[in-house]
């Protein structure tokens, strides 16, 4: 793959929550299971939102999901994000950087479940935002290719069933190659 950055070199790295540290779609799956008592295969959700893949008597109940006062305060962490980041957050300047103004009762709620699984982070390199094209940064790590299009640095896709088609960006399937990317 191959390092963006050369050995001692400091940027400035934004970093989404869901789908990227934050498993969402995982509890997404979870709840629609406890709900509606279907699991969705892996081939129905390539390309598309959950609430796209599920049936549409279904979809303005799975929309209310994220809207729950304890939906992102229950997520999993995405796996190896926990000692990467740590470890990016020692050589680089990283922010965690959320769109969390569509969902306004997640602000304490992500707050809070970022304290507990990445207390390294200062509150201060915790950025609450809309459009992400604020954000000054070198690197753009988000799931959403919406959120990369307009960043003025450059954006990196984390891949999720959501944007399996998109090829516009760079991609990274994990952490381990976050790792590569930005680690000696």
């Amino acid at each position: 793959m191959g390092r963006l950055v050369k050995a001692g070199e400091r940027v400035r790295i934004a970093v989404d929550m869901d789908e990227v540290i934050a498993d969402s779609h995982g509890r997404h799956v979870e709840l629609y299971r406890r709900d509606f008592g279907v699991h969705l295969a892996e081939e129905q959700l390539l390309g598309r939102r959950f609430s796209e893949a599920v049936h549409e008597d279904h979809r303005l109940a799975v929309k209310q999901y994220a809207h729950e006062l304890d939906f992102f305060s229950s997520l999993s962490v995405i796996p190896d994000s926990q000692d990467v980041l740590a470890r990016l957050y020692e050589r680089h300047d990283v922010f965690i950087a959320s769109a969390a103004m569509e969902f306004p009762t997640s602000f304490v709620p992500k707050f809070e479940w970022l304290r507990e699984y990445f207390p390294f982070f200062s509150w201060e390199n915790v950025v609450f935002c809309g459009d992400k094209s604020i954000i000054a940064a070198d690197y753009l790590i988000d799931d959403i290719p919406r959120n990369l299009e307009r960043f003025g640095g450059e954006g990196i896709l984390f891949s999720a069933p959501h944007n399996r088609k998109e090829t516009r960006f760079r991609r990274v399937q994990g952490w381990a190659e976050i790792a590569e990317l930005f680690l000696d």
